[in-house]
């Protein structure tokens, strides 16, 4: 699973995700891509599994691009434990997307074989995605 090797603090505030994408909103490797429509936290495990997805369907034909990374821990309070006491452990990296965003890039295969991929990649994300091409 992705994660960073090194971040420089080892909690995150929660934060809002506001506005829209003003960076990785244009198609920039590949002929086909997963745009996202609604603002969400998309963890490591969410991207993965995604990805495995995609590639799966892709029978490993052509390539993928990954454009989003988790760099945002998640700290999570063990559960039945009282009020106060300190912010929990971190649990697991997250990835803050906003609308507009490109998650995945693909190329080398065709577009009907694109779009079932990525419809199968965004069935394991949690947010509202649509299928873009280079026009």
């Amino acid at each position: 699973m992705l994660q960073p090797t090194r971040s420089k603090y080892r909690k995150a505030h929660k934060g809002r995700i506001h506005g829209n994408a003003s960076r990785c909103n244009y198609l920039n490797y590949g002929a086909f891509g997963l745009k996202a429509l609604s603002p969400d936290r998309v963890i490591s495990k969410q991207i993965e599994a995604a990805r495995v997805a995609l590639t799966r369907y892709m029978k490993r034909q052509g390539r993928v691009w990954t454009r989003v990374f988790p760099n945002i821990p998640v700290s999570k309070k063990p559960t039945e434990v009282r009020m106060g006491k300190g912010k929990g452990s971190p649990e697991f990296w997250a990835c803050r997307v906003k609308p507009g965003r490109i998650l995945f890039e693909v190329d080398g295969v065709s577009e009907e074989v694109a779009k079932i991929a990525l419809y199968k990649a965004s069935a394991k994300l949690p947010i509202k995605t649509k299928f873009i091409k280079r026009i």
